[in-house]
């Protein structure tokens, strides 16, 4: 059998074995506004896939459905071959599956660093409490902030608390990582930091959803390139391809846009 295409997969063909996340005829609406028009897009395992497009295509959204901080309209989102709950126990499983990267650190201030790592795996997996602290440690070394375990969030730098974040996503050990978003409240000098952790992330097989305005790291780190506009993916290839030779009109405008600086 080939391997799969990367283009877009139509509902009929079923998804690969090596499927993750599968969105199918995916809707969702806020109010009269259609954020997401009949999204299909399949994840595959160890895929890392950047989402971009002007400011308003969906893309959060998207990101977000995908662990239902948003609900959809109607179509289906299935991880790991489960349809995605509604609410409940089964639910608060899925999330703990899927790690989740904000522009907005959302770490707990009145909690160290550590505690913050170790919050997750100690009162959703009820880990054993000496291995999910010498863990945390272990990743909040991988990050480059292991000399931080022990101070609060206000005392971090932007770029540092967001690579709290991150390591407290992977305490969970989850099965694909969405970012959304994950540099845009830093500033300037402290943005690679984050997306070095972010390319190492993805050089080791983790499967990631980035949604993001960093061109440099979609074309460096993506496998797959995804450009949505008015709540549709207009495109997706291989980051060559897009950047190189994208095929919409839709696409090359906006490259245009953001590539002339």
């Amino acid at each position: 059998m080939s391997d799969a295409p990367l283009t877009k997969d139509s509902a009929a063909n079923p998804p690969p074995a090596d499927a993750l996340v599968v969105l199918d005829s995916v809707n969702k609406h806020f109010g009269a506004l259609h954020v997401l028009r009949d999204i299909n897009l399949t994840i595959t395992r160890g895929e890392v896939v950047v989402v971009i497009g002007p400011s308003g295509s969906g893309k959060s959204t998207l990101c977000r459905a995908i662990n239902r901080l948003e609900t959809i309209d109607s179509g289906t989102i299935t991880i790991d071959g489960a349809p995605l709950p509604a609410e409940g126990r089964e639910l608060a499983r899925l999330r703990s599956d899927v790690g989740m990267v904000f522009q907005s650190f959302n770490l707990f201030a009145h909690k160290t660093v550590l505690q913050n790592v170790t919050l997750g795996p100690l009162k959703v997996r009820r880990q054993n409490k000496a291995e999910v602290e010498a863990r945390a440690r272990t990743l909040l070394d991988r990050v480059g902030v292991g000399n931080q375990a022990d101070k609060y969030p206000a005392q971090l730098s932007g770029g540092q608390q967001q690579r709290v974040a991150i390591a407290r996503a992977l305490a969970m050990e989850p099965k694909v990582m969405l970012f959304d978003e994950p540099t845009s409240a830093l500033d300037p000098e402290m943005i690679n930091e984050v997306l070095e952790v972010m390319r190492q992330l993805a050089r080791e097989g983790m499967t990631m959803v980035v949604v993001t305005h960093e061109m440099g790291f979609a074309r460096s780190a993506a496998n797959r390139v995804v450009f949505m506009a008015d709540g549709r993916i207009v495109e997706e290839a291989e980051p060559h391809q897009f950047f190189d030779n994208p095929r919409s009109d839709r696409a090359k405008d906006f490259l245009s846009k953001i590539l002339q600086h």
